[in-house]
């Protein structure tokens, strides 16, 4: 069994399904602890006994709450450092929600709740994860042990898109955090990653909003589209690399997936 994350202690928001379901399951099989979050606590508890029974070993404890929120930050970090034992040193901002249509056609009622979920809670989540990296960081002796934030965008916070335009701008918004912040604590032995996803088949579109024949048909013409493994093992990838070596930011598409 790989186990190329065996020391690791992880959190991950958005964790209930789709991209952070996967990111989950295969943090687990490489061995690291994880304390996963999301808003619906059904869905935690199945995938984390799920995913226990399968690795034989308590490899993942659930919090559900609000990610946005401060105060359910700090305690999935805290609860990182008392049920495991170390402070987080893999932390994935996940948690997110899309939105259908541009800054004339999407919903305006929906705005604020988006912008709140997809760019002040990552902007917290990274700014709390951030804080106690480094300081942890502060006592060893470069090159220590591995610390990773890693951020999820979108290709539509990078390429834009007339038909996703509010949500692209929250993702706009997330990108340039996640380089600013790699600027900012790469110096001080912590790595922040960007990934970029394009077209996940995931229950995201549904939930966003999206009309079900016309993404239906533009999924069929990027056939085959990513699936969340995709994601989860890219992260892995970046994850597993040496103290000293960081892949900052990737862009991941299905081969046919022209644009955005």
């Amino acid at each position: 069994m790989d186990q190329t994350l065996a020391d690791r202690t992880a959190v991950l928001t958005g964790a209930s399904a789709g991209i952070g379901r996967a990111i989950a399951e295969d943090l687990a099989r490489r061995g690291a602890s994880v304390v996963i979050n999301a808003r619906r606590e059904g869905p935690l508890h199945e995938l984390a006994e799920a995913v226990n029974a399968e690795v034989g070993r308590e490899a993942v404890v659930c919090l559900a709450g609000d990610a946005a929120q401060l105060t359910t930050i700090q305690r999935l970090l805290d609860r990182a450092k008392d049920h495991f034992g170390h402070q987080a040193d893999l932390v994935v901002v996940n948690a997110g929600r899309g939105l259908a249509g541009s800054v004339m056609t999407s919903d305006m009622a929906q705005w604020e709740d988006m912008v709140t979920t997809n760019l002040l809670g990552a902007a917290r989540l990274m700014r709390e994860a951030g804080t106690r990296m480094v300081a942890s960081a502060a006592n060893e002796t470069w090159p220590g042990k591995p610390r990773d934030i890693v951020v999820l965008g979108s290709t539509v916070g990078r390429h834009i898109s007339p038909f996703s335009s509010m949500y692209g701008a929250t993702k706009f918004g997330v990108n340039s955090l996640a380089e600013a912040q790699r600027r900012e604590l790469g110096p001080k032995g912590v790595r922040v990653s960007l990934i970029e996803p394009g077209i996940v088949k995931s229950e995201f579109q549904a939930v966003a909003g999206y009309d079900e024949k016309s993404f239906g048909d533009l999924m069929e013409k990027f056939s085959p589209v990513l699936e969340p493994d995709d994601v989860a093992r890219t992260i892995a990838f970046i994850c597993a690399q040496p103290a000293g070596v960081h892949v900052c930011d990737v862009m991941i598409r299905g081969t046919r997936q022209d644009y955005p």
